[in-house]
């Protein structure tokens, strides 16, 4: 279908979409109510008024062949304190539904936010929500740290203008070759951000190339799996290895160990991806249960719940940031299947 998509915040029947949008999202939210006057707000703002309440942002609307009434919305946010513009409010009619009305906002939306140089564009969406989540998936995007802590929410972000970096598992031989550069790199870029990784700081590159060739030789032995993340010039951009537990009451369990971005390539959902495709692997070959630790309020934190781990506990003063100051660590775990 050939839909026309227009930029007008000011039209007559934005309001009706977004008030349409907000009751719905009232109710599926367990607080519905029946008119505007009772949102949130906000959201009675924007419903009301919604060439004030997006005056700095763009408004995209979307017309049926033929009509000459907007059946759809969606707003794409401007860029807040550098952070990546987000799209929000994408509503379709529901006598419009199934025409490829959604996708077609969505693509404009998507094409706007990459022609005004922004590296990547982000959202939210409730994992109740699974028909537009797919949506959401089959453009790209991909779940990423959480920047919005409510339950349920997911975060969700997309590069733009650049080709996704290549995820690979890596064989004992490939740990070997990239362990002096690439492999080793990752590691001390983390220590040097002030991740605690088991290292203090300075991190000297032979150190950390002579613990990765242990990885190799782990790697060959079936105890650790080890997966790479190869930018768009083939240099390393993030890892993340899965250990599995040798103990035979514990065959399995497995652990997310050193799951590293490199400070370059943060922000466009890597460390998600790594963290994914590790849990697949895990789950493929019949572990049922993985754990980890991490800082405690670290951002790797955020990560970790947005990805649907769940906190056991705190202990205090459990290791040693990069600096030498003890730090409290929680323990995370996540059941598989």
């Amino acid at each position: 279908m050939n839909v026309l998509i227009e930029e007008n915040r000011s039209h007559p029947r934005l309001s009706d979409l977004l008030a349409a949008y907000h009751l719905v999202n009232q109710a599926e939210k367990g607080t519905p109510v029946t008119a505007v006057a009772e949102l949130p707000a906000v959201y009675r703002g924007e419903a009301e008024d919604p060439a004030a309440a997006f005056t700095a942002d763009t408004v995209l609307l979307a017309t049926r062949p033929g009509d000459d009434v907007p059946v759809g919305c969606v707003v794409l946010k401007a860029p807040h304190e550098g952070r990546a513009p987000e799209i929000k409010r994408l509503w379709v009619a529901p006598e419009a539904r199934r025409e490829g009305i959604a996708k077609a906002l969505m693509a404009e939306a998507l094409r706007r936010a990459e022609a005004s140089g922004a590296p990547a564009a982000r959202l939210t969406v409730w994992d109740r929500r699974q028909e537009p989540l797919a949506l959401y998936r089959s453009l790209g995007f991909e779940t990423v740290a959480s920047w919005d802590e409510r339950p349920g929410l997911l975060c969700l972000e997309k590069p733009l203008g650049r080709p996704a970096d290549r995820v690979e598992r890596l064989t004992p031989d490939e740990v070997r070759a990239h362990a002096p550069a690439g492999l080793a790199a990752l590691l001390v870029d983390a220590v040097d951000g002030g991740a605690s990784v088991g290292f203090l700081a300075p991190l000297e590159t032979t150190r950390a190339a002579a613990w990765w060739s242990r990885v190799a030789e782990e790697t060959a032995e079936g105890v650790r799996d080890v997966w790479a993340a190869h930018g768009p010039d083939g240099g390393l951009t993030g890892v993340v290895t899965l250990v599995r537990a040798g103990a035979a009451n514990g065959r399995h369990r497995g652990e997310i160990a050193r799951l590293l971005v490199h400070r370059s390539a943060r922000g466009r959902g890597l460390g998600y991806r790594l963290l994914a495709t590790a849990e697949a692997h895990a789950a493929a070959t019949g572990l049922t249960l993985l754990v980890l630790d991490t800082q405690t309020d670290s951002p790797a934190e955020r990560l970790y719940r947005g990805a649907g781990w769940t906190a056991a506990g705190t202990i205090p003063d459990f290791a040693a940031d990069p600096a030498g100051v003890p730090r409290p660590t929680t323990l995370y775990y996540k059941r598989l299947g």
